[in-house]
């Protein structure tokens, strides 16, 4: 069989355009395709919700790919373990309380594992604005990230959800948007983002979890986001709290939905 270019093409941009208009109207859009993220949408996904994740970069993973200052090793605290197990990574204790895992077995993992249960990934769109309608966030405006890179004065599109998951990390984009823009009061002592804190593990890690919550009517933070939003320290390359915080917020959004 002699293979055509045009073919090859047409195929390419009709199953995408597919793809994006399913993408245009769903029960959750997640921003932000790190471990948090991403272990969001799995357990969405596993419980059969419409859920689209859109990702600015053209990889997947967020910091978790060089683990710990480029030393591609990961760290999880027994609690967090399991989450590991249910996605079948490998782990090696290290010493009590303390386990790890190869963060591009575990990325590549958890990607492949959540796209399997039906979780949908865009990557290379930005999220530029959000659509608000009655104090409510209802939706997204999207855009292409080559757009946003170019500085160029290109229209976006919009896309409607029924609750928004910003997982964005430390500089906690959605919520930044909706103070800026919206006038809406976030649900913090200050009604604004209040910034994260310096690195602290311990009290980091619980903060993560804890955080990991709604922010404002339609929207929850999820991961290093939530710290961000709520005020919290870093904690460093152990995701333990990362996973717990994505589980967290599926469970929570499922009991909303």
């Amino acid at each position: 069989m002699k293979l055509d270019e045009i073919i090859i093409s047409k195929a390419i941009i009709e199953s995408y355009k597919d793809k994006l208009v399913k993408a245009l109207d769903v029960d959750v859009a997640i921003v932000g395709a790190g471990p948090a993220g991403m272990t969001c949408g799995y357990y969405l996904a596993k419980a059969k919700k419409n859920v689209v994740l859109f990702e600015r970069k053209l990889s997947v993973g967020g910091g978790m790919w060089g683990g710990g200052i480029m030393f591609n090793e990961i760290v999880v605290q027994t609690r967090a373990k399991r989450i590991l197990d249910e996605f079948s990574i490998k782990t090696n204790k290290y010493q009590d309380g303390y386990y790890l895992a190869d963060s591009i077995e575990t990325v590549s993992t958890i990607c492949s594992k959540a796209t399997r249960a039906g979780l949908k990934i865009l990557n290379l769109i930005s999220v530029e604005d959000v659509m608000i309608r009655a104090k409510r966030v209802c939706g997204l405006v999207l855009n292409w990230s080559a757009v946003e890179i170019a500085n160029l004065h290109v229209d976006p599109i919009t896309m409607r959800a029924k609750y928004i998951v910003d997982a964005t990390g430390h500089p906690a984009e959605v919520a930044r948007i909706i103070e800026r823009k919206s006038g809406i009061r976030l649900k913090t002592k200050t009604g604004r983002t209040i910034g994260e804190e310096s690195m602290w593990a311990d009290v980091g890690e619980d903060a993560i979890v804890k955080n990991s919550k709604e922010i404002c009517p339609g929207v929850y933070a999820c991961g290093m986001c939530a710290n961000a939003v709520f005020g919290g320290p870093r904690m460093g390359p152990i995701f333990g709290g990362m996973l717990l915080a994505g589980e967290k917020v599926a469970n929570d959004l499922l009991r909303k939905l």
